[in-house]
């Protein structure tokens, strides 16, 4: 798939088959958010927690519903995967990049999970319920510093990627010559 075709076919997967993905699939969506454009190239400041584990995954959907009173709620839709990107605590005025940086790595593994056909979801209930949760956050392996920014859920899906037809003026745009 080509750039723009990828970003045109983009969309959430809400939807999940319980497929998970190969090893070459996952490590080449990992290398995207290595590829992300990081503010003063901080990647020392970010963290992946990739989780497979289905016991886990299930655990912090069930504790998201908990917390955000929404009994039933399935914050990640079936999907094998989870990566959540956490980042180092910032004081102000630099907190806004935690959640840019995170917000980036994200996105480019959707992109690249869109090239491959994969499904794929950002998710920001479940990490904003995680950081209300440090029993959790400890099993996950998050440190004191850190906190939970955003996630993406990947997996398999019945649904395909095709080109979507993009709205003129979708967002309020002003042009200052």
């Amino acid at each position: 798939m080509d750039t723009l075709n990828t970003l045109y076919s983009r969309k959430s997967i809400r939807d999940f088959n319980g497929q998970g993905l190969t090893e070459g699939e996952l490590n080449e969506i990992i290398k995207s958010a290595y590829a992300s454009p990081i503010g003063l190239k901080r990647y020392d400041r970010l963290k992946l927690i990739v989780i497979t584990n289905k016991d886990l995954i299930n655990k912090w959907e069930e504790e998201t519903a908990r917390v955000m009173d929404r009994e039933g709620y399935k914050a990640f839709y079936g999907a094998p995967v989870v990566i959540l990107v956490c980042s180092e605590v910032d004081e102000e005025p630099y907190s806004n990049v935690n959640y840019s940086n995170s917000a980036i790595v994200v996105h480019n593994m959707a992109i690249c999970a869109t090239a491959l056909g994969i499904g794929a979801c950002h998710i920001w209930s479940a990490p904003r319920a995680l950081r209300s949760l440090p029993n959790l956050q400890k099993e996950m392996g998050i440190e004191e510093n850190m906190i939970p920014c955003c996630a993406i859920a990947l997996g398999r899906c019945n649904e395909e990627y095709a080109l979507r037809e993009i709205e003129d003026n979708k967002i309020a745009t002003s042009y200052i010559k």
